[in-house]
């Protein structure tokens, strides 16, 4: 263990990892080692690689994602070799060279994982330094890979920096931003004391398993060995697998995967306690089914939207007669009309107010760059706002800081100093060697130019393309591609990039045909020529003839058939395997999602999110506004799909700015949702008349939100009652189940109403007092907590009672994987996002009601979240492995 007394610049370090002039730039820094750590003491443990920190939930593997292998942040790297986090023994080096873990003398285990579905290559790329069991120094070098390669064959180059030992971290607060293989610190350990020793099992017997032969394609990596190693944790025997090359702790993952297993090698479960033959039958069974892996899968990885990065011989070819060619960045082909993308110059004025003027403005721009792709990120898939969230750490990177503050100290405008600050930075990144630092360089400026614009005082400009376009640029950025339409862009083109860079990695998750680093002839080509795009080859054709055209035509009309066969099936109800009816319906706020959901296959709406119609406004939206758009959905809907409005839900985190509310101390606690309606009867009565006006265009229902007691219940329906009688109109009523009181009073709410609807974001938050959107705690506040799950179940409970059914609106509704789960608790309607339509009802039709009450049961004898996660893993690729 060392501890660095300095921490060096992002850039420098990177250069240092790349391998240029870095010897030049940065000396070594004095190091000190440290005894033992002793209770309370800390442990800092250095950057094994050269990257951008990336919080560990934005990883794109569950395994990762719910810390199942541990806690710990991922790199997305930009060097090349593994270095040891601190000194220590090599514990761990698996067969595919891809992840090997360190230990150090106080029984402190780190566990870096190169890349994801790495295993799958089998140690092509990489190279071991070190034997398992060598004793290390920190910042040794361990093993080197194969960038380019890696990137290519595996899904992502983010690599993961865990710690596997559990039970002597107290917390780990890690760093953002740059970080430099061995300089610095990548993250400090809180240690709770000294670690405590294994506890000898007592009594009970000694059972051993029957043999099993492995079906993982890769054996027992990662992902399989997390899921068996969370399965033995639940039971008090000591448990062991026993392999061809020994035997292994069945709780360690580490353990797990040193045996080095593979595909078609036979193991066996050995425990002794007093529970011993549940756990052996447990992990058997597990094991049987390949711990939550498809049998025949890559890698035995969880399948993504991605789509793989083409194969090393097909990455460039030769252009032949009208073809112009590049880098095959993401498969696909496109018939589709060129349109030029070109940024426009900013005009920058070097001088500017007074010092304290132009810091104000530099501020203020960063704050609302950040506020621009938080709002991108809210409306992007998983993936762009990953690469988006990376952009906002970026806007904090203290190099960036660092380079402005000298321009600012003499007088130049915050416009100025800023553009010199990203520009100097991103042209350092393009000229060293490393390629994927190189790349990085486009990051750089992507954010940079974002906050530019705000400083000249350019207004934002979005991409506007028309249907069927060939978006041909020097470069996209992440912000454009998440801007952009996909239905109407058919393909993409950039002279820069490759298929490592971000704008292919976004057009893979998109579906998108692109080709990167083309021929810069493309740049000439008129707007409106019609192009062939192939991005599974990386070319592009100009004036194509009729039989290339005709060709294409043909082929893209096999692939939409195919796509159509495949949605089919989301237009039939949603069934449980044995036939149990669970209704799918979607989450929408206006007339064009429900026009998509019901093309998607939604059975209805389960909730309309009014507060889009109040909200950046000067006043309230009148009765007849609000009649207007109820009516228009209810009339897309038809009066064989439920339609269900949910009143007004504003205040804490969605102020009206018409409303004079109070400012409060704790706002998710004070004046929000049917409290607000109640405060301000008149606005509420007018938004209760514009329901019923709708409601003989379809079968509306109506459903007050925050809802903690039954008098709440009572004054609403008591205002509902008079409109009615004025007006007429019948319809369901029912209520959001989000905060802890009305799900322990489900029963008595249950006699009052006609149905439930379970906010699980707001119950989640309220039930773990934990902010759903706190940077340090939103991973902790997950629907899947055993104790909200309880809640779910006891909601279900009383609706039973009165014959009155229970659906999910939040979130968790429309995760496949929960979906069983929530019917198994008791939960008859989904109210989902439009995308979740097909894959829930899918996951529905793998499972039979009772193996769903089954599900739910083990799930509620768990005690956090990432057990569940792991059990909700385990299961859904077990049955989807059986299916397939």
């Amino acid at each position: 263990m060392r501890t660095q007394t300095l921490e060096a610049k992002s850039l420098e370090v990177a250069a240092r990892a790349s391998g240029r002039e870095a010897r030049a730039v940065i000396e070594p820094l004095p190091v000190r080692a440290g005894p033992a750590a002793a209770a309370g003491q800390t442990l800092e443990v250095l950057p094994p690689l050269s990257g951008l920190v990336v919080p560990l939930d934005a990883v794109p593997d569950p395994v990762f994602a719910r810390r199942l292998v541990g806690d710990g942040v991922a790199i997305d790297p930009t060097s090349n070799e593994v270095l040891a986090p601190f000194a220590g023994t090599v514990t761990q080096l698996h067969d595919a060279h891809h992840a090997v873990a360190i230990t150090n003398a106080d029984g402190i285990e780190v566990l870096i994982h190169v890349g994801l579905d790495t295993v799958a290559l089998r140690g092509r790329g990489f190279t071991a330094l070190v034997a398992r069991g060598a004793q290390v120094e920190a910042g040794q070098a361990l093993l080197r890979f194969d960038p380019e390669l890696v990137a290519r064959e595996a899904r992502s180059l983010i690599s993961a920096v865990v710690v596997t030992e559990r039970g002597r971290v107290r917390a780990l607060h890690p760093v953002h931003g740059l970080v430099g293989a061995g300089v610095g610190v990548l993250f400090t350990l809180e240690l709770a004391g000294a670690q405590v020793p294994a506890r000898a099992v007592q009594g009970g017997e000694t059972v051993l398993s029957e043999v099993v032969v492995l079906p993982n394609p890769e054996g027992l990596h990662a992902r399989p060995a997390a899921v068996l190693a969370a399965e033995a944790r639940r039971y008090s025997s000591e448990v062991k697998l026993l392999g061809p090359q020994g035997e292994a702790n069945a709780r360690s993952l580490v353990a797990v995967m040193g045996l080095s297993t593979k595909k078609g090698d036979a193991v066996r479960v050995r425990a002794t306690g007093s529970d011993a033959r549940a756990a052996v039958a447990a992990l058997t069974r597990l094991l049987q089914e390949g711990c939550g892996e498809k049998a025949g899968a890559k890698g035995g990885e969880p399948t993504l939207t991605l789509v793989p990065p083409p194969a090393p011989e097909q990455a460039r070819v030769v252009a032949g007669a009208g073809e112009l060619a590049g880098a095959a960045a993401s498969p696909g082909l496109a018939i589709g009309r060129v349109l030029q993308h070109r940024a426009g110059a900013l005009v920058v004025p070097e001088r500017g107010g007074s010092e304290l003027e132009e810091r104000t403005r530099y501020a203020a721009a960063l704050r609302e760059a950040s506020a621009q792709l938080e709002k991108l990120k809210a409306q992007a898939a998983p993936l762009q706002a990953q690469l988006l969230g990376m952009h906002q750490e970026l806007l904090q990177d203290p190099e960036l800081a660092e380079l402005a503050e000298g321009p600012l100290r003499a007088g130049k405008s915050a416009a100025f100093a800023w553009q010199q600050a990203y520009t100097t930075h991103a042209g350092k990144l393009e000229k060293l060697e490393n390629k994927l630092l190189r790349e990085r360089a486009s990051d750089v400026r992507d954010v940079g130019r974002r906050a530019l614009a705000l400083l000249a005082g350019a207004q934002e400009q979005s991409l506007t393309v028309s249907p069927g376009t060939i978006l041909i640029a020097e470069e996209v950025s992440p912000s454009e591609m998440a801007s952009l339409e996909r239905s109407k862009l058919a393909g993409l083109c950039t002279t820069t990039g490759s298929a490592t860079s971000h704008v292919a990695i976004l057009a893979r998750a998109m579906g998108l045909p692109a080709v990167c680093g083309i021929d810069e002839a493309a740049l000439a080509l008129e707007d409106g020529a019609q192009v062939i795009l192939d991005g599974t080859r990386g070319l592009l054709r100009t004036n194509p003839t009729a039989a290339q055209l005709e060709q294409v035509t043909q082929q893209l009309a096999r692939d939409a058939s195919r796509r159509t066969a495949e949605q089919g099936a989301a237009a039939k109800q949603a069934h449980t395997k044995d036939g149990h009816r669970v209704e799918v319906v979607a989450n929408i706020t206006s007339v064009e999602d429900a026009k998509k959901a019901v093309a998607a296959g939604a059975e209805g709406v389960g909730l309309l999110r009014t507060e889009l119609l109040f909200e950046d406004r000067d006043t309230a939206p009148s009765e007849d506004e609000q009649a207007a758009q109820y009516g228009a959905i209810a009339a897309v809907l038809g009066k064989e799909r439920p339609f269900v409005i949910r009143t007004l839900d504003a205040g804490a985190d969605k102020p009206l700015s018409y409303l004079q509310l109070p400012k409060e101390q704790n706002p998710f606690l004070g004046l929000r949702g049917v409290r607000i309606s109640l405060a301000y009867p008149e606005m509420f009565r007018a938004q209760l008349r514009a329901v019923l006006r709708s409601a003989a265009q379809g079968d509306v229902h109506v459903m007050f939100p925050m809802i903690s007691d039954l008098g709440e219940v009572r004054a609403a329906r008591q205002l509902l009652a008079e409109e009615q009688a004025r007006l007429g109109g019948q319809v369901k009523v029912g209520v959001m189940i989000e905060v802890p009181s009305a799900a322990l009073q489900a029963e008595l709410l249950a006699r009052e109403v006609d149905f439930f609807s379970i906010g699980t974001n707001d119950l989640t938050q309220y039930v773990l007092a934990m902010d759903r959107g706190h940077p340090k705690l939103a991973r902790q506040a997950e629907a899947i907590h055993p104790a909200v799950l309880k809640m779910i179940g006891m909601t279900c409970d009383g609706a039973r009672v009165h014959g009155k059914w229970v659906g999910v609106c939040g979130g968790l509704a429309s995760d496949p994987q929960a979906a069983p789960l929530l019917v198994g608790l008791g939960v008859k309607e989904l109210s989902v996002s439009v995308p979740a339509i097909a894959s829930v009802k899918a996951a529905l039709a793998r499972f039979t009601l009772a193996e769903c009450q089954s599900l739910a049961q083990a799930a509620l004898r768990l005690g956090t979240i990432s057990e569940v996660r792991a059990l909700l893993v385990a299961h859904a690729e077990a049955h989807a492995s059986v299916e397939g």
